[in-house]
């Protein structure tokens, strides 16, 4: 196989449809229902409901150095300046709520603001087609405006501002 040289530079994603749901910008995000760390759960349209609710914000870790450095950069940059966002953190490699609790309070998360979720099926990664770093930011209707790796935290912080 060679590398093309010359691509087409047309977009060949499918065509988003409003109104329909998957893990693509501009579609209904899938709802979801997972342990959170401390057994309890937890509802994606739950969590979407309320006056003060703007939004969700989903990250996938893996608890390395990287998400680390991610998840630092949310909870000391981000949360602070955007109530009424929910923030998820979606531990999909530890493998029991047990599990995901102790990563969480090893890694300096317990009581940060993110609610730790316990995706030992990885089902909300398989629904959201994430992987680590993967930043998801769903708005209070339940539209994704955001899925994509996470980079410097700018363009998470462009959506935020411009939740309605």
């Amino acid at each position: 196989m060679m590398d093309d040289l010359n691509p087409s530079g047309s977009n060949k994603q499918p065509v988003v449809l409003p109104g329909t749901t998957g893990y693509q910008v501009g579609q209904n995000a899938p709802d979801f229902t997972i342990s959170d760390t401390f057994g309890n759960s937890v509802m994606l349209s739950s969590a979407l409901t309320g006056t003060a609710i703007k939004g969700v914000v989903l990250y996938f870790t893996m608890w390395c150095p990287v998400c680390d450095t991610h998840m630092s950069h949310i909870r000391d940059s981000l949360m602070p300046q955007f109530a009424g966002v929910t923030y998820f953190a979606a531990d999909y490699v530890s493998g029991s709520v047990a599990q995901a609790r102790q990563s969480e309070m090893d890694n300096g998360y317990d009581g940060s603001g993110f609610v730790v979720l316990a995706d030992t099926s990885n089902c909300v990664l398989g629904a959201y087609h994430a992987t680590m770093g993967t930043t998801v930011v769903i708005d209070r209707t339940g539209v994704v405006l955001m899925n994509e790796d996470f980079k410097d935290g700018t363009r998470l912080r462009n959506i935020l501002t411009n939740l309605p």
